[in-house]
């Protein structure tokens, strides 16, 4: 599967943005959702080809999100890459057990996360 479309969840405008225009110039379609609700309404219009996914954000958390999208049959080809500053190895393993395919820390390397976007063509 070919990866075009990118859905980038984050309570952060200035991380939305940053993504945005990081994934934007390695020619990838992105869309943002702010919170969970946001997230879930955007899926519903129209299904991403991978979710890059913070943690930390108000109401449902990333975790929490993560395993409700992966756990979802509509959902459940979709990769989704956790993005967040929470850098202890407890939170990569839950991330990973919540049905995450990688994890990356925030200050993101663009190199670094556009290879592991491309890693899953």
């Amino acid at each position: 599967m070919t990866i075009r479309k990118i859905l980038v969840v984050d309570d952060s405008k200035t991380e939305l943005h940053h993504l945005s225009d990081v994934l934007g110039r390695a020619g990838f379609q992105v869309r943002t959702a702010q919170n969970g609700d946001d997230a879930q309404r955007r899926l519903a219009e129209e299904r991403p080809d991978l979710i890059l996914m913070d943690v930390v954000m108000p109401g449902q958390n990333g975790f929490q999100l993560t395993r409700s999208i992966t756990r979802d049959p509509r959902y459940a080809g979709v990769p989704v890459i956790m993005c967040t500053s929470k850098n202890q190895e407890t939170d990569r393993v839950w991330g990973l057990r919540q049905g995450a395919r990688d994890y990356v820390v925030k200050p993101v390397d663009a190199g670094e996360l556009i290879a592991k976007i491309r890693a899953f063509d």
